[in-house]
């Protein structure tokens, strides 16, 4: 019997010895003495010794990971307080901040003895540690139990043990005696933290114990005014007090807390602790800027197929047409339409950076989630559908039987900047990635992107004004010329009806009636002028002035809160909603993953998802490998998403990504089919 007592005994051992070979940053929990006194306190300590390459997590993670979780068993009278941790250490990995411990570290924990209890009582101590053990691309859950057999006692400490402990002890920031103040100015959180003059600083950081304060993952800016170290961050989230970390040298730091009061100016700059993208450096990834440039015209010629633009490129294109026309008039024009193109590209890239460099977290096609511009584009469809159906004459659009009415410069001017503003709502193939690499490059080289996209519009244009055989090549106007113009006022209603239905998405059940009244509003409109224009010489003035009128007066009655209507992930069956650290969470556990970004505005997300995303047969593929599926709506701003599509070189939507079990993610094309998914998962 004793001798199958020992057989079991050495199972047991060995199994909890692999067990601790596959901790890749195991822990040991060690008592400052075996004999605590009732009434004091005995300090516990978790040691932990990360294998080269991995690391474990600080009190607040960072924007992915987990800290040190306890739970615990304790004798009556004895209490467990807060663990203590040392300074950690900025890690960047695929643009999301880990405050994280790569070295051997050591968390302490005092256990509280209350004086009730008797000299030389047992007091068992249990615990269940569950911590995070990752590398820059792979994480692990990891766990163990821990116990110590206590004897109540005098509290003597062993002298090498002593030593020990003060020296873990002294790795722990000490709480700052007065509170730091600080200020938000903008979309930046200063935070001024009484620090003396002559006292020593090297490459200072400040890791926030409160979250929903600061971006985690911005660069943060440090300065010296008199006896104050000035720390300036990205604010995110709510306003408020903030508590954390400085730290103020390598393994050195004090716990600050603070209160809301003045912010010194001035004062000598700081370098602070930079933290590396160990993962993902988009701006070091991108293709070669005269490759990124053919991307953007390429893209933009594509744009041109968009069932919004192409009836406005057709009609104008067949106005180059005209037996005997003008080629000096044609080049005119399409120059003019070029410059409305260019113009309207490098406003909306420009107005993007501006934005971002404030802080906002937007994309490519950021006015489509803003339901006044939606309503405003709406209005202009529904007086676009209208001329092309010849219910009323608009300058520049107008096509009759027996000649194309050449507009003039201004009237092919504003067409350009029509077409670069309804052609722009989503990325597409040859696009992404020179959408995605201006948020990264340069200003300049930004906008030589932007101004690239708009050429790449106006392209077929331009070769049709000064190519002159191309020109000969289209059908000469004449009577068939009014039913295809008619005709085209059918993708152009299609689009207003699209725009109806974006701006229900975006402001609930308000944006559907006022977007409703106010394209009718816009038809009693438009009939008004018809029975006026050639009696009232101010008509199109009268026109225009009362659309501004009617789009400014919707604007008013659209809901302020953003509407919570069901957003794109419920199109999906048990998809859930895109979060950062949910992801991490899914793929530590192993889960595969399939990320795809949309947004209802997105014509190229939406045939995606009806063509290769929401079939039959994909949902049962799915379920079939246990993959879980996870979806970011981008339909309004959301800025969580704008970051993650930076981090991985886009501006805009779509954006799919499998991630397996095991190993890196996969990113797909942006045009989807079925076959396309399967292999990707691996079928």
């Amino acid at each position: 019997m004793l001798f199958r007592w020992f057989l079991v005994a050495l199972a047991l051992l060995g199994f909890q010895t692999l067990a601790a070979q596959e901790l890749h940053v195991p822990a040991k929990l060690v008592a400052e003495t075996q004999q605590p006194a009732p009434g004091n306190n005995v300090t516990l300590a978790f040691v932990f010794e990360p294998e080269p390459g991995w690391h474990g997590y600080w009190e607040n993670p960072g924007d992915a990971g987990l800290g040190l979780q306890l739970e615990w068993t304790l004798p009556k009278g004895v209490t467990a307080g807060k663990p203590r941790f040392p300074v950690p250490k900025p890690l960047l990995i695929g643009g999301l901040m880990n405050h994280v411990y790569e070295d051997p570290h050591t968390i302490l924990i005092d256990l509280k003895l209350d004086r009730s209890l008797t000299a030389g009582s047992t007091l068992p101590v249990a615990v269940i540690a569950n911590w995070l053990a990752c590398t820059d691309t792979i994480c692990v859950p990891q766990q163990d139990r821990f116990a110590l057999l206590l004897r109540a006692g005098d509290g003597s400490i062993e002298a090498g043990q002593r030593r020990q402990f003060d020296q873990w002890r002294s790795a722990i920031p000490v709480p700052l005696d007065q509170p730091a103040r600080y200020a938000i100015s903008g979309n930046r959180y200063n935070l001024a933290i009484p620090y003396p003059a002559s006292a020593p600083l090297d490459r200072p950081y400040f890791f926030a114990l409160t979250t929903d304060r600061i971006r985690y993952a911005a660069p943060q800016q440090a300065r010296r005014v008199g006896n104050w170290l000035v720390i300036e961050m990205e604010r995110q989230g709510q306003t408020g007090p903030i508590e954390g970390l400085l730290r103020f040298a390598p393994g050195q730091g004090i716990l600050i807390n603070s209160i809301e009061g003045l912010v010194p100016e001035g004062g000598e700059s700081v370098t602070t602790l930079a933290a590396n993208d160990k993962l993902s450096d988009p701006a070091a990834k991108l293709p070669a800027l005269p490759w990124l440039l053919l991307g953007a015209v390429l893209g933009g010629v594509l744009l041109n197929l968009m069932p919004c633009v192409f009836p406005i490129l057709g009609l104008k294109a067949l106005t180059l047409a005209k037996a005997g026309g003008d080629g000096r008039e044609a080049r005119v024009e399409a120059i003019a339409y070029t410059a409305g193109v260019l113009l309207s590209c490098l406003a909306l890239g420009g107005i993007m950076l501006s934005l971002r460099a404030a802080g906002e977290e937007i994309g490519w096609a950021f006015q489509l989630q803003e339901p006044p511009v939606v309503l405003g584009l709406l209005v202009l469809m529904v007086a676009i559908t209208a001329n092309l159906a010849g219910l009323f004459e608009l300058p520049g659009f107008a096509v009759s039987a027996n000649k194309a009415t050449q507009p003039g410069v201004a009237g092919s001017f504003w067409t350009g900047v029509l077409a670069s503003v309804v052609a722009t709502p989503c990325t597409g193939p040859f696009m992404a990635a020179a959408m995605g690499a201006a948020i990264l490059l340069p200003t300049a080289e930004a906008m030589a992107l932007f101004a690239a996209l708009g050429f790449g519009i106006a392209l077929p244009f331009l070769l049709i004004a000064f190519v002159p055989a191309l020109r000969g090549m289209l059908p000469k106007p004449g009577p068939w010329l009014d039913r295809f113009r008619k005709w085209m006022a059918v993708p152009i209603g299609l689009t207003a009806l699209a725009l109806l239905w974006l701006l229900s998405r975006l402001a609930g059940a308000e944006g559907l009636w006022v977007g409703l009244f106010a394209a009718i509003f816009m038809l009693l409109l438009l009939g008004a002028y018809r029975f006026t224009s050639g009696r009232l010489r101010y008509a199109p003035l009268l026109l225009v002035l009362s659309a501004g009128g009617l789009i400014a007066g919707g604007t008013a009655l659209l809901p302020d809160a953003p509407s919570q209507a069901k957003s794109s992930e419920g199109d999906f069956p048990g998809a859930v909603k895109f979060d950062a650290g949910e992801l991490a969470e899914l793929r530590a556990r192993g889960t595969p993953v399939f990320l795809y970004f949309t947004a209802d505005w997105c014509v190229t997300c939406k045939v995606n998802e009806a063509a290769a995303i929401n079939r039959e047969e994909t949902i049962a593929l799915f379920r079939d490998k246990g993959i879980t599926v996870m979806v970011g709506d981008f339909t309004r701003r959301d800025a969580a998403i704008a970051r993650f599509l930076a981090d991985h070189g886009r501006s805009g939507v779509p954006l799919y990504l499998f991630y397996p079990a095991n190993g890196e993610a996969l990113e797909l094309p942006q045009i989807l089919t079925p076959a396309i998914v399967a292999e990707a998962v691996g079928r």
